[in-house]
């Protein structure tokens, strides 16, 4: 009789965090806990409200268009609260301020890296902490 053992062959998936600071429009990116990018955001803007806590995205989308405000390019979406998503936006200059209907908007290169990375480690090992 003989016996096997069976050890998993896995690799180990980083962790990532982006952290989204409103006050800021900013996001900080950490990987395994160190921080490796600081990005800058497009919240709400007034009228609008982006929401704050900590989510496991939901779904990602690549070439994602909405269906709430007139089929509005989405590319790179990370939805993580509903409608709510991390995005592409090709309104690059308004970027570092408010200009959202509520969505985090990147930077097109930045979103496609977050998103890139998101998809290599898993969903489940990805958080979305949007704080004041």
């Amino acid at each position: 009789m003989s016996f096997f053992a069976f050890s998993p062959i896995t690799a180990a998936a980083s962790t990532i965090v982006a952290r989204v600071s409103v006050d800021a429009q900013t996001m900080h990116v950490y990987i395994d806990g160190q921080l490796r990018y600081e990005w800058p955001v497009s919240t709400a803007r007034a009228g609008k409200i982006t929401p704050r806590g900590e989510w496991a995205p939901q779904w990602l989308s690549r070439w994602h268009r909405s269906s709430l405000y007139n089929d509005a390019p989405m590319p790179f979406a990370i939805f993580y609260d509903g409608d709510y998503a991390i995005h592409a936006t090709d309104a690059i200059s308004r970027l570092g301020r408010p200009a959202s209907a509520g969505c985090v908007r990147l930077h097109p290169d930045n979103a496609s890296l977050l998103f890139a990375m998101v998809q290599e480690s898993g969903m489940e090992n990805m958080r979305v902490v949007v704080i004041d």
